[in-house]
């Protein structure tokens, strides 16, 4: 694993502060790997999810930091999104 991936699950983890998520979502965090954040929390892996997100480590980190609307990324086609975009939508809630 990489420690991109490993530095995001912590934060992530720090961000939903033990408070698990309402569905599945997949972060593919491009040369690097995927978490997934359900019920659990989140994780490193690459298991099938509602939803999957993928940027690059830049994007992503930007994201995660609070230096770029997940929204924003999405438009200027710096993030795609497969699958449920309801599931999208609620993530704000993680990430904000």
């Amino acid at each position: 694993m990489s420690d991109v991936v490993t530095e995001a699950v912590a934060a992530l983890n720090a961000k939903m502060d033990g408070a698990g998520f309402d569905g599945s979502a997949k972060f593919v965090i491009e040369g690097e790997g995927s978490i997934i954040i359900d019920a659990d929390g989140a994780r490193a892996s690459d298991d099938d999810a509602d939803v999957s997100l993928t940027a690059d480590t830049e994007t992503f980190k930007a994201i995660l930091d609070g230096e770029l609307n997940p929204t924003t990324a999405f438009m200027t086609g710096k993030l795609t999104v497969d699958g449920d975009m309801g599931q999208a939508m609620k993530l704000s809630s993680v990430l904000g």
